[in-house]
């Protein structure tokens, strides 16, 4: 099987999908039926168990999970996303998958560019660790502490090239370094995952999205699994636990700031969670400077490349 065939098979998510994955991990009881003693030969509830909680008929559910049923009204969706027992994102992912816009259909060839207000923002945090992501979690641009924090085995300069790019979902799941910078790595797969399967569905037309997806899932099990699972998740703040390999384990707290007028571009930005993870990180900054002078390049520089 082919990176293209496994991009076909699983792509970017489809209302379908998400609806099976989702029935299949609601626990019965908590959904309020009743099985009355029987065994039950699939997880979670059953189609016409979905349908019945949503007050819809079997024949209609059944056909929107087959992706036959178009159109689908919102109090329709809205009612299966109660039956479901979906939060507020979930929803909105609900409603992306089965009401796309075309005003929100990625491009298919147009790279993705920072804007220059970004990169005065990252510039003005030059001393902090931070990142400046891309719609598929691609790093458009980062500071030399930010760099030596997720990826200091990577060129600094990759940033300077659309082509180069480093992908964080790449790293995490491809990159033995950066999946051993996690003691708790599976949750973070999670937070990586659920947060693709939200983009997913706000563009399904974005063909490199589906094909990082169908890539990761044909050469990492993992991620194959946990996609599978249908997790969606919007990610905007948080503590990461880390094990870095120069100074050892740090908690680092985790701010995403969106541009109003570039909400796909998303600046991360990390801070200390406790006093020794501060320790840590100036020693961090101290041991990579050389090394970050070397790479980095001047702020007008990098404006220009636009």
């Amino acid at each position: 099987m082919t990176v293209a065939d496994v991009t076909e098979a699983h792509g970017s998510g489809s209302l379908g999908e998400f609806l099976r994955a989702r029935r299949a991990a609601l626990d019965p009881e908590a959904a309020g039926v009743r099985s009355w003693g029987k065994r039950r030969r699939v997880p979670g509830l059953r189609r016409e168990e979905v349908a019945q909680l949503a007050g819809v008929s079997a024949a209609y559910y059944v056909r929107l999970e087959q992706g036959a049923a178009r159109n689908a009204s919102n109090e329709v969706l809205l009612a299966l996303a109660r039956a479901l027992a979906l939060n507020d994102v979930e929803t909105e992912h609900l409603m992306d998958l089965a009401q796309p816009r075309p005003g929100r259909v990625a491009p298919r060839s147009r790279p993705e560019r920072p804007d220059p207000r970004s990169l005065a923002m990252l510039d003005a945090l030059s001393d902090h660790p931070a990142v400046l992501l891309g719609r598929r979690n691609d790093v458009l641009a980062w500071t030399p502490l930010g760099h030596a924090l997720l990826a200091s085995h990577v060129p600094f300069d990759s940033t300077e090239n659309p082509g180069t790019y480093p992908s964080l979902p790449r790293l995490l799941f491809l990159d033995p370094q950066v999946r051993g910078l996690y003691p708790d790595w599976r949750a973070e797969a999670r937070t990586y995952i659920a947060y693709l399967r939200l983009i997913s569905g706000k563009y399904p037309g974005d063909k490199r999205l589906a094909e990082l997806v169908g890539e990761l899932c044909m050469r990492d099990a993992d991620f194959a699994a946990l996609w599978a699972g249908g997790h969606v998740g919007e990610c905007t703040s948080g503590t990461k636990h880390m094990k870095h390999p120069l100074v050892g384990e740090l908690r680092v707290d985790y701010q995403i700031w969106i541009q109003a007028d570039s909400p796909d571009h998303r600046l991360e930005v990390y801070t200390p969670a406790d006093e020794p993870s501060a320790d840590a990180l100036a020693l961090l900054a101290s041991v990579s400077a050389p090394n970050a002078h070397d790479r980095t390049t001047t702020p007008p520089r990098r404006a220009a490349r636009l």
